[in-house]
């Protein structure tokens, strides 16, 4: 993948071979990564007043472009547009968001939803020497926190697994490119070390 970085900002995000990660295939509306998760029934018993009592698993919305992104303990709440790394990008292995406050979605890989096959990736620039709400990802007590992806189809619910930092020159050997559809993966730049660091934080489907 592309790294990210960009003057005056801390934004450097190091992207995977293009060929490590296998695209979605359905475009930004319909591509995407997991498994739907299928209604169970309650076992009913008979002469009980439950016997025709049914409880059902919510079905998270299918899997769609994402639009926005927010985690209210970090109080981020931002739009997301499309990002489709460049032939340079790629061959670069670099990547640089448009210098924004808004979020980027790599089109090249997963998107949110029921039916998702791949991780979906969002990246943003912290800024150096100002507040941005990328700047706010760099904060390891988010794991267990809430995040919600908003797509066209609906809001989406995750969990924040892990945060952790990478080195900006090695970020595109690390196993968050491996595909593991519907997990959500934000990246940025580490506060402490904007030039040298990326923040990466991760997410999974809520229970």
């Amino acid at each position: 993948m592309p790294a990210v970085a960009a003057a005056g900002l801390a934004a450097a995000l190091f992207l995977a071979p293009s060929n490590a990660v296998p695209p979605t295939g359905g475009g930004p509306p319909t591509g995407g990564g997991s498994t739907a998760v299928v209604p169970s029934l309650v076992p009913s018993t008979a002469g009980s007043p439950s016997a025709t009592a049914v409880a059902r698993k919510p079905v998270p919305p299918l899997a769609a472009a994402p639009t926005a992104v927010s985690i209210a303990a970090a109080d981020l709440n931002v739009r997301v547009l499309p990002l489709t790394p460049t032939a340079d990008d790629l061959a670069s292995e670099s990547l640089v968001p448009p210098l924004t406050l808004d979020a980027y979605w790599l089109t090249s890989y997963g998107v949110p939803g029921a039916g998702s096959a791949n991780t979906t990736y969002i990246v943003g620039h912290s800024w150096d020497g100002r507040d941005a709400p990328f700047n706010r990802l760099s904060d390891e007590s988010l794991v267990g926190k809430a995040v919600t992806v908003t797509t066209a189809k609906g809001a989406l619910k995750y969990v924040v697994d892990s945060v952790t930092t990478h080195d900006k020159n090695t970020l595109k050997d690390s196993d968050i490119w491996n595909v593991v559809p519907n997990r959500v993966v934000l990246i940025s730049c580490y506060t402490e070390d904007p030039w040298g660091k990326n923040v990466v934080v991760t997410a999974s489907p809520a229970p």
